[in-house]
């Protein structure tokens, strides 16, 4: 009686549509939490680079408003003017020739509005009352004031009993018209004790951070200056913190203001460093979807057509139960598997067949690798070579032309090798020899080269193209100044030949070797994996390329091969 069975193709439907939506459910939520974090990081630098920006300007404006101050504090000029003491008229002539024009020059170089201030104590100065000091700064202006006017207020009696001196403050009205002031003393020539007057400079806090559309207030984002010495007292501030938030719903960011107290202090809201997460969330929700779907489609029809041929590789077995075997091997269940087994007997005198033919396969495959990775040598060198060649034509480098021609025809006569995998590791020398007579005619003897290498082992067979790639790293990523030194030896070590090929350059950092030669790894390690694939492919796992380096102190290749008796072609001549 014929059983009932289900198809295997089917039974596995299931566990593959888990599968599936087990993989979208992490895909997903891997997604989304990548998403949300580079959202989050993008957000968090822009407003520190705005922070910087800001931070970069202030500094500017207060160096541009120090040297205003310097400039006055060191002018012999206008000290004597300060203290001149006559006629009015003389008064008037020392104010219209020193006193005036050194106040008024740099208010018209600095780029924004600001109040320069100077409180004499010579009364006999014609003073300057300028626009009103409880309006905002809207021109740059200048007065000239008594000493009086300031004396009995709190910041001055302050500042003088203090020893500060060339700061900044925040005085009168600056905290309510949101200005800041830089006060300086004035002394005297002759002693450079005697306080002659004082300068203040007052400028626009808006003015100092300049541009705000890194800073977007209307989404939250709340901006500050606050003194170092003093963080509860806030100098300046753009924004309101909202009074239902606490402060872990906030992202608090400080910008210190160099050669000041002051600081920079942001406070961004979660809810923007985060805004677009619900559009991410649906967008990804659909693409998962979408994806289940999709995948769920082509597993039925897979399971469909596997099933369709499993039926006819069923009756394909079925067909050779016709012979007369004894030896069964059973199988539980009530699948395809169950009719494999019956003809398990009849196919067991192909199983060998098979393993020979997939043997000699596999070393086909191998020697195919090996060629493959042969060929994989040196196309880019010749296509720099040729670009090079091209420069010095153009240059009218004859000589040159014709040395690197020369020396790129042996350099591939020798890397060729009639074919052979093969060669005397004389040639071996040669080539790379070849290689660096190149280099040369194009780095004009920046470079030094030590080559040492035992007598006794010149004949020896090694696989051809096994230093050329290591040599060209060194002049690819380890020059870094006007020359370096490269060492290359060979020597006999036991039963093995042991190649190093040493630098003084850059070095390579310890994390950057191990990624040399992992899989998929291009950039700098292309030539060190493929030289240690093609020794691994020949002569085993014990032998291969290995990287010592000290980064900023040079790198040591070793290439250890076995010492065989394998004879190679005599190798071309290197005329």
């Amino acid at each position: 009686m014929k059983r009932k069975y289900m198809p295997f193709t089917y039974k596995m439907l299931i566990p593959y549509l888990l599968l599936v939506l087990v993989t979208d459910m992490i895909i997903g939520y891997i997604s989304y939490t990548m998403l949300v974090q580079s959202r989050t990081e993008m957000a968090e630098s822009n407003i520190r680079t705005g922070m910087e920006q800001a931070r970069n300007n202030i500094r500017y404006q207060m160096d541009e408003i120090q040297r205003m101050s310097d400039t006055l504090f060191g002018s012999l000029s206008f000290q004597r003017a300060l203290q001149t003491k006559g006629e009015p008229y003389e008064i008037y002539l020392v104010m219209l020739d020193e006193i005036v024009p050194q106040i008024t020059a740099p208010l018209k170089l600095f780029g924004n509005s600001i109040r320069l201030l100077l409180y004499t104590v010579n009364n006999d100065l014609n003073l300057v009352s300028g626009d009103d000091l409880n309006a905002p700064i809207e021109d740059s202006d200048y007065y000239i004031l008594p000493l009086e006017e300031i004396e009995q207020s709190e910041w001055y009696r302050t500042y003088r009993n203090s020893e500060l001196d060339n700061i900044w403050l925040q005085i009168d009205t600056d905290e309510r018209l949101g200005n800041i002031s830089h006060i300086r003393k004035l002394v005297s020539y002759s002693d450079y004790k005697t306080v002659i007057g004082y300068v203040r400079i007052t400028v626009p806090l808006d003015d100092l951070f300049g541009d705000f559309a890194t800073f977007p207030v209307e989404e939250g984002i709340v901006l500050t200056l606050v003194d170092s010495a003093d963080p509860a007292t806030v100098l300046y501030q753009r924004g309101e913190v909202s009074e239902t938030k606490s402060e872990q719903d906030y992202l608090r960011l400080e910008e210190p203001i160099p050669g000041t107290e002051f600081r920079i202090r942001t406070f961004v809201p979660n809810a923007y460093l985060t805004k677009d997460t619900l559009k991410l969330q649906r967008s990804i929700l659909m693409v998962c979807a979408i994806s289940f779907a999709g995948m769920s489609l082509i597993g039925s029809m897979v399971a469909r057509l596997s099933g369709r041929k499993m039926a006819r590789i069923v009756r394909f077995v079925r067909s050779f139960q016709e012979g007369n075997f004894k030896k069964r091997i059973a199988f539980k269940g009530n699948d395809e598997f169950v009719h494999i087994a019956d003809a398990f007997d009849v196919m067991a005198g192909n199983i060998q067949e098979l393993i020979d033919r997939v043997y000699v396969q596999g070393i086909q495959r191998k020697q195919a690798e090996l060629e493959a990775l042969q060929a994989q040598i040196n196309p880019h060198f010749l296509y720099n070579t040729l670009s090079a060649i091209s420069s010095l034509a153009n240059l009218g480098e004859t000589e040159k032309v014709t040395q690197m021609v020369q020396g790129l025809s042996r350099f591939y006569r020798l890397t060729l090798n009639d074919g052979q995998a093969i060669t005397p590791l004389r040639n071996e020398i040669r080539q790379v020899q070849t290689y660096l007579e190149i280099q040369r005619v194009k780095y004009a003897n920046s470079f030094q080269i030590y080559i040492d290498v035992e007598e006794d082992i010149q004949d020896m067979p090694v696989m051809k193209l096994i230093l050329q790639p290591f040599v060209e790293n060194v002049f690819k990523h380890a020059w870094f100044g006007d020359s370096i030194a490269i060492r290359i030896s060979a020597v006999r070590s036991g039963d093995r030949i042991l190649f190093k090929v040493i630098d003084n350059g850059i070095g390579i950092r310890h994390d950057r070797i191990q990624s040399l030669f992992a899989p998929g790894e291009q950039a700098g390690g292309y030539g060190i994996k493929n030289v240690d694939e093609r020794i691994k492919l020949r002569y085993g796992e014990e032998y291969g390329v290995s990287i010592a380096s000290l980064y900023g102190g040079g790198t040591t290749v070793s290439i250890a091969l076995p010492i065989r008796e394998e004879a190679p072609a005599q190798g071309i001549e290197d005329n």
